[in-house]
């Protein structure tokens, strides 16, 4: 998996991990990938909906290869700390942080391998998001009953 397609797929799970996808997660996706010319070489409303097909089959095994295409990923620094920028961005872009998105959001430092230093320097004030508080060699939960619908990221 290409690094940019990791970066779209991190604010995907970020989005879904809660079993909703709210409407400003989906404008900050938006947002985000006006911001960051990365997301230039993807189909970004394709990948997005091929992967809603994917969450809805089957929840837990979706998050858990993107934890292990994350741990597999080859990603500098600056690289891990983009991935925890937009992981923070989408997981408060509804600004109504739920707790299985900040479990997820461990799952996901647990795969890099920056210190909790490195991440505080950039983001001070989210030490809750870093507290050892989950086994985060579980596996995801998902709700099998979730099913979300396609998304449109029309202006």
């Amino acid at each position: 998996m290409k690094t940019t397609e990791l970066y779209l797929k991190t604010l995907f799970c970020c989005m879904a991990c809660d079993g909703e996808i709210a409407k400003e997660e989906v404008e900050i996706v938006k947002h985000l990938c006006k911001e960051y010319d990365v997301f230039s070489d993807i189909d970004i409303k394709s990948c997005l909906n091929k992967w809603i097909t994917a969450i809805n089959e089957n929840g837990t095994v979706f998050l858990k290869n993107y934890l292990n295409d994350l741990s597999n990923a080859d990603l500098s620094t600056s690289e891990q700390l983009f991935i925890v920028d937009l992981a923070i961005r989408t997981i408060e872009a509804d600004e109504r942080i739920e707790y299985a998105e900040i479990k997820f959001f461990k799952k996901i430092r647990n795969q890099l391998p920056i210190t909790d230093e490195e991440i505080l320097k950039r983001h001070p004030g989210k030490e809750d998001f870093l507290l050892p508080d989950i086994n985060v060699a579980d596996e995801p939960i998902w709700n099998n009953t979730i099913q979300f619908t396609e998304l449109s990221l029309k202006q």
